[in-house]
């Protein structure tokens, strides 16, 4: 069974999934950042011969994740594809399939990736408030007290060990001096970079989520 953590923020709570997403039990919102469908597609318009079987596998771990969580919204923020390049008609065909597969809204807030793309049933959207969170794709300032960002774009991943035995693995970053959760890229295709020193941080190492030591 996955094991994973919540984050408490004043009233709301924030559960951290091992799936590298974020789920808000009292809203039933499922929160997810830099899916980048369409990258293998995008490389192989430029010559580099990417497999194209990773988005598949990407839509449907989410298929899986709201249907087993019976999300209401599932939120992407940002990212959604790698560029315009990447997207086909098929995967244009699969977005505009998946708000029915989930059974659930599906709301984009639009990241550097997303920018000119014009989807079949989707409306890129600006930073927003839900409840206590500001939902955005790169990090911003909450406009009031209280709030705190979620947002994605920076890929955070830890290293762990040294020499031959260093590991990299995704983790969720919280700065609590910025008032700001960092989300760990979903899609499998994304690379990841260190985390900004001085974070909270946890980790996902296989099917657990875990804090690591300050």
């Amino acid at each position: 069974m996955s094991q994973h953590e919540t984050l408490i923020w004043g009233d709301s709570r924030l559960e951290l999934l091992p799936q590298r997403a974020a789920w808000d039990p009292e809203r039933r919102a499922l929160l997810i950042a830099d899916l980048h469908l369409g990258k293998a597609e995008s490389f192989q318009v430029q010559g580099i011969p990417l497999p194209s079987d990773g988005d598949q596998g990407n839509l449907n771990r989410l298929l899986e994740l709201s249907s087993t969580l019976g999300a209401l919204q599932v939120l992407v923020l940002g990212d959604l594809i790698h560029s315009r390049l990447g997207l086909t008609s098929e995967l244009q065909q699969k977005l505009s399939a998946l708000p029915e597969l989930m059974g659930c809204e599906l709301v984009l807030v639009g990241g550097n990736h997303d920018r000119g793309a014009v989807f079949p049933s989707l409306r890129a959207q600006p930073s927003f408030q839900l409840g206590s969170w500001w939902l955005s794709h790169e990090p911003e300032r909450p406009p009031a007290e209280g709030l705190l960002n979620i947002c994605g774009h920076l890929h955070p991943v830890a290293l762990l060990g040294q020499g031959s035995d260093r590991m990299r693995l995704p983790c969720f970053g919280l700065d609590q001096i910025n008032h700001r959760l960092l989300l760990p890229a979903f899609g499998d295709l994304t690379g990841g970079h260190p985390a900004p020193a001085g974070l909270e941080r946890w980790v996902i190492a296989e099917d657990q989520v875990l804090k690591l030591p300050a």
